[in-house]
């Protein structure tokens, strides 16, 4: 396990009800846990499993750099990001962000900008293992279309 102030790498399960504790304070109004699992279908293949690995030292860096960036631009009353590290299997949790906040708004916003940064930044690499018995390496922040827009459909986009 790698470990930095509000981030940590691990090979182990993420436990996100003691994360989630982390961050709550009684000067949070809000807290928001964003948990990002394996799924089985992506682009209509089916996944059997993920691999992850990383530069740790790296990694931890820039997450950290992240939460800080946050902190500045929110105001938040706690931040912690745990990311898995190996072979994780369908429904795993392979990520958890947790933020506080006294307002809600800045906590779903953090949490948000989190998360995108984080799959776009860090230098966390994810393996497919698909059903067929091949294989995929996938650049972080590829495989997510964009959410669609207020009041737009999820199946209306093009």
């Amino acid at each position: 396990m790698s470990e930095s102030g509000m981030v940590r790498l691990t090979r182990e399960e993420i436990d996100h009800a003691a994360l989630l504790e982390e961050v709550r304070t009684h000067q949070a109004g809000a807290a928001v846990l964003f948990l990002g699992t394996v799924r089985e279908m992506t682009n209509g293949r089916q996944t059997i499993a993920l691999d992850y690995d990383a530069y740790p030292e790296m990694a931890i860096a820039k997450m950290q750099s992240l939460c800080d960036e946050v902190l500045e631009r929110f105001p938040l009353t706690g931040v912690r990001v745990e990311h898995r590290l190996g072979r994780l299997e369908l429904g795993d949790v392979s990520i958890a962000v947790a933020v506080s906040s006294p307002h809600r708004a800045a906590a779903f916003d953090a949490g948000r900008m989190l998360i995108d940064r984080l799959k776009e930044e860090v230098p966390i690499w994810k393996k497919e293992n698909w059903a067929d018995g091949t294989t995929e390496w996938v650049h972080p922040g590829t495989t997510e279309s964009a959410p669609p827009k207020v009041g737009q459909r999820e199946d209306s986009r093009s």
